[in-house]
Protein backbone atom coordinates (compact mmCIF):
# COMPACT_ATOMS: atom_id res chain seq x y z
CA UNK A 1 0.00 0.00 0.00
CA UNK A 2 1.99 3.59 -0.61
CA UNK A 3 1.97 5.77 1.68
CA UNK A 4 0.75 9.26 0.06
CA UNK A 5 0.33 11.52 3.41
CA UNK A 6 2.73 12.41 6.24
CA UNK A 7 4.39 10.16 8.81
CA UNK A 8 1.63 10.31 11.97
CA UNK A 9 4.01 12.22 15.07
CA UNK A 10 3.06 10.30 18.13
CA UNK A 11 4.42 11.28 21.82
CA UNK A 12 4.73 8.03 23.85
CA UNK A 13 5.50 8.50 27.47
CA UNK A 14 8.40 6.80 29.27
CA UNK A 15 8.68 6.70 33.02
CA UNK A 16 10.41 4.08 35.25
CA UNK A 17 8.46 0.68 36.01
CA UNK A 18 6.16 1.09 32.99
CA UNK A 19 5.20 -2.37 31.30
CA UNK A 20 6.89 -2.58 27.98
CA UNK A 21 4.18 -4.75 26.03
CA UNK A 22 1.68 -1.42 27.04
CA UNK A 23 4.37 0.08 24.86
CA UNK A 24 5.25 -1.84 22.13
CA UNK A 25 2.13 -3.68 21.23
CA UNK A 26 0.91 -0.09 20.17
CA UNK A 27 4.19 1.34 19.08
CA UNK A 28 4.68 -2.09 16.58
CA UNK A 29 1.11 -1.02 15.57
CA UNK A 30 2.20 2.32 14.61
CA UNK A 31 5.61 1.93 13.42
CA UNK A 32 4.73 2.16 9.56
CA UNK A 33 2.96 5.14 9.77
CA UNK A 34 4.48 7.18 12.29
CA UNK A 35 7.33 8.80 14.01
CA UNK A 36 6.87 7.99 17.34
CA UNK A 37 9.03 10.15 20.23
CA UNK A 38 9.65 8.27 23.30
CA UNK A 39 9.47 10.91 26.12
CA UNK A 40 10.59 11.69 29.38
CA UNK A 41 12.30 14.01 31.67
CA UNK A 42 15.46 13.15 30.89
CA UNK A 43 17.36 11.36 28.38
CA UNK A 44 18.69 8.99 30.62
CA UNK A 45 17.73 5.13 29.80
CA UNK A 46 14.23 4.04 31.70
CA UNK A 47 14.32 0.59 33.46
CA UNK A 48 10.95 -1.22 32.74
CA UNK A 49 9.23 -3.27 35.35
CA UNK A 50 10.56 -6.13 34.26
CA UNK A 51 14.37 -4.73 33.98
CA UNK A 52 14.96 -3.97 30.43
CA UNK A 53 15.80 -0.19 29.66
CA UNK A 54 14.37 2.00 27.10
CA UNK A 55 16.06 4.78 25.43
CA UNK A 56 14.17 7.97 25.00
CA UNK A 57 14.12 9.66 21.82
CA UNK A 58 13.26 13.14 23.41
CA UNK A 59 12.59 14.98 26.43
CA UNK A 60 9.01 17.32 27.26
CA UNK A 61 10.46 19.92 26.04
CA UNK A 62 11.99 18.60 22.70
CA UNK A 63 8.89 16.21 21.91
CA UNK A 64 6.61 18.43 19.46
CA UNK A 65 4.10 20.35 20.36
CA UNK A 66 1.49 19.41 17.90
CA UNK A 67 0.65 15.38 17.96
CA UNK A 68 -1.42 12.95 16.19
CA UNK A 69 -1.12 10.83 19.06
CA UNK A 70 -0.67 11.13 23.15
CA UNK A 71 0.23 7.93 25.04
CA UNK A 72 0.33 6.89 28.10
CA UNK A 73 0.99 3.09 29.13
CA UNK A 74 0.57 1.71 32.47
CA UNK A 75 2.91 -0.35 34.73
CA UNK A 76 3.31 -0.93 38.06
CA UNK A 77 5.88 2.30 38.72
CA UNK A 78 2.77 4.19 37.40
CA UNK A 79 2.02 5.26 41.30
CA UNK A 80 4.81 7.03 41.83
CA UNK A 81 4.28 9.48 39.42
CA UNK A 82 0.70 10.03 40.33
CA UNK A 83 1.18 13.19 41.75
CA UNK A 84 4.15 14.48 39.87
CA UNK A 85 3.15 17.92 38.48
CA UNK A 86 6.21 18.00 35.75
CA UNK A 87 4.74 14.88 34.01
CA UNK A 88 1.19 15.94 34.64
CA UNK A 89 1.50 19.08 33.32
CA UNK A 90 3.29 17.78 30.24
CA UNK A 91 0.47 14.99 29.50
CA UNK A 92 -2.19 18.34 29.65
CA UNK A 93 -0.43 20.67 27.67
CA UNK A 94 0.18 18.02 24.78
CA UNK A 95 -3.33 16.71 24.97
CA UNK A 96 -4.82 20.10 24.02
CA UNK A 97 -3.12 20.46 20.73
CA UNK A 98 -3.35 16.43 20.29
CA UNK A 99 -5.74 14.72 17.42
CA UNK A 100 -6.14 11.63 19.78
CA UNK A 101 -5.48 11.27 23.58
CA UNK A 102 -4.88 8.10 23.98
CA UNK A 103 -3.34 5.14 27.34
CA UNK A 104 -3.67 1.55 27.17
CA UNK A 105 -3.93 -0.12 30.78
CA UNK A 106 -3.00 1.62 34.04
CA UNK A 107 -2.00 4.86 31.61
CA UNK A 108 -5.59 5.65 31.77
CA UNK A 109 -5.12 6.53 35.20
CA UNK A 110 -2.14 8.70 34.72
CA UNK A 111 -4.80 10.45 32.03
CA UNK A 112 -7.28 10.74 34.45
CA UNK A 113 -4.67 12.24 36.95
CA UNK A 114 -3.66 14.97 34.34
CA UNK A 115 -7.69 15.74 34.34
CA UNK A 116 -7.89 14.69 30.42
CA UNK A 117 -10.87 12.17 31.23
CA UNK A 118 -13.53 13.63 33.46
CA UNK A 119 -16.80 13.51 31.69
CA UNK A 120 -15.20 10.46 29.55
CA UNK A 121 -16.03 7.02 29.12
CA UNK A 122 -12.61 4.90 29.47
CA UNK A 123 -11.32 1.56 30.10
CA UNK A 124 -8.10 0.29 31.78
CA UNK A 125 -6.86 -3.02 33.04
CA UNK A 126 -9.38 -4.96 34.89
CA UNK A 127 -7.63 -4.57 38.48
CA UNK A 128 -7.39 -0.89 38.26
CA UNK A 129 -10.52 0.23 36.04
CA UNK A 130 -13.09 1.12 39.02
CA UNK A 131 -10.24 3.28 40.02
CA UNK A 132 -10.71 5.75 36.73
CA UNK A 133 -14.03 7.01 39.03
CA UNK A 134 -11.79 9.00 41.16
CA UNK A 135 -11.13 11.49 38.25
CA UNK A 136 -14.86 11.67 36.65
CA UNK A 137 -14.28 9.19 33.88
CA UNK A 138 -17.01 6.17 33.25
CA UNK A 139 -15.58 3.13 33.33
CA UNK A 140 -16.15 0.90 30.64
CA UNK A 141 -15.48 -3.30 31.05
CA UNK A 142 -14.39 -3.30 27.14
CA UNK A 143 -11.10 -4.18 25.05
CA UNK A 144 -10.85 -0.57 23.63
CA UNK A 145 -13.14 2.31 24.22
CA UNK A 146 -13.41 5.53 22.03
CA UNK A 147 -15.11 8.26 23.31
CA UNK A 148 -14.66 11.11 20.78
CA UNK A 149 -10.75 11.72 20.78
CA UNK A 150 -10.39 9.87 24.11
CA UNK A 151 -9.26 6.00 23.12
CA UNK A 152 -8.22 3.82 25.57
CA UNK A 153 -6.86 0.10 26.19
CA UNK A 154 -7.28 -2.37 28.58
CA UNK A 155 -4.46 -4.48 29.63
CA UNK A 156 -1.16 -5.30 28.35
CA UNK A 157 -2.06 -7.54 25.56
CA UNK A 158 -5.27 -5.33 24.62
CA UNK A 159 -2.75 -2.39 23.59
CA UNK A 160 -2.64 -4.23 19.92
CA UNK A 161 -6.12 -3.97 19.78
CA UNK A 162 -6.24 -0.31 20.82
CA UNK A 163 -3.55 0.27 18.34
CA UNK A 164 -5.20 -1.01 15.40
CA UNK A 165 -8.17 1.12 16.32
CA UNK A 166 -6.37 4.41 16.41
CA UNK A 167 -4.68 3.66 13.28
CA UNK A 168 -7.79 2.31 10.97
CA UNK A 169 -9.47 6.06 12.09
CA UNK A 170 -6.10 7.68 10.90
CA UNK A 171 -4.88 5.68 8.38
CA UNK A 172 -7.85 3.72 7.19
CA UNK A 173 -9.54 0.21 7.78
CA UNK A 174 -7.01 -1.19 5.02
CA UNK A 175 -3.86 0.11 6.90
CA UNK A 176 -5.06 -1.58 9.97
CA UNK A 177 -5.93 -4.71 8.18
CA UNK A 178 -2.28 -4.52 6.03
CA UNK A 179 -0.95 -4.21 9.80
CA UNK A 180 -2.75 -6.89 11.50
CA UNK A 181 -1.73 -9.21 8.62
CA UNK A 182 2.10 -8.15 8.81
CA UNK A 183 1.70 -8.90 12.46
CA UNK A 184 0.04 -12.14 12.21
CA UNK A 185 -2.18 -11.64 14.92
CA UNK A 186 -4.45 -14.03 14.77
CA UNK A 187 -4.50 -14.94 18.36
CA UNK A 188 -5.49 -18.67 19.84
CA UNK A 189 -4.23 -18.40 23.69
CA UNK A 190 -4.36 -21.52 24.70
CA UNK A 191 -6.23 -21.03 27.84
CA UNK A 192 -9.52 -19.70 28.39
CA UNK A 193 -8.08 -17.22 31.83
CA UNK A 194 -7.96 -13.77 30.15
CA UNK A 195 -10.37 -11.88 32.11
CA UNK A 196 -11.52 -12.54 36.06
CA UNK A 197 -14.53 -14.11 34.93
CA UNK A 198 -12.69 -16.58 32.75
CA UNK A 199 -10.18 -17.65 35.29
CA UNK A 200 -12.54 -17.58 37.88
CA UNK A 201 -11.91 -16.56 41.43
CA UNK A 202 -8.89 -18.86 42.73
CA UNK A 203 -6.44 -17.59 39.76
CA UNK A 204 -8.18 -13.99 40.17
CA UNK A 205 -6.96 -14.25 44.03
CA UNK A 206 -3.31 -15.43 42.90
CA UNK A 207 -3.08 -12.72 40.75
CA UNK A 208 -4.40 -10.18 42.67
CA UNK A 209 -1.47 -10.82 45.29
CA UNK A 210 1.07 -11.35 42.86
CA UNK A 211 0.21 -8.11 41.53
CA UNK A 212 0.29 -6.70 44.70
CA UNK A 213 3.48 -8.05 45.83
CA UNK A 214 5.12 -6.33 42.14
CA UNK A 215 3.48 -3.40 43.05
CA UNK A 216 5.09 -2.87 46.19
CA UNK A 217 8.91 -3.39 44.91
CA UNK A 218 8.14 -0.26 42.61
CA UNK A 219 6.64 1.60 45.27
CA UNK A 220 8.17 0.86 49.01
Amino acid sequence: MKQTQLPLEIGMLLYPGLTLLDLFGPQTVFSWFANTHLVWKTNDPIVSDTGISVHPTATFETCPRELDILFVPGGFGQQKIMNDSEVLGFLADRASRSRYVTSVCSGSLLLGAAGLLKGYKATSHWSAREGLRMYGAEPVEARVVVDRNRVTGGGVTAGIDFGLVVLAKLRGDDAAKLTQLAMEYDPEPPFNAGSPAAAGPEIVEQAMSFMAAEMEKHTG
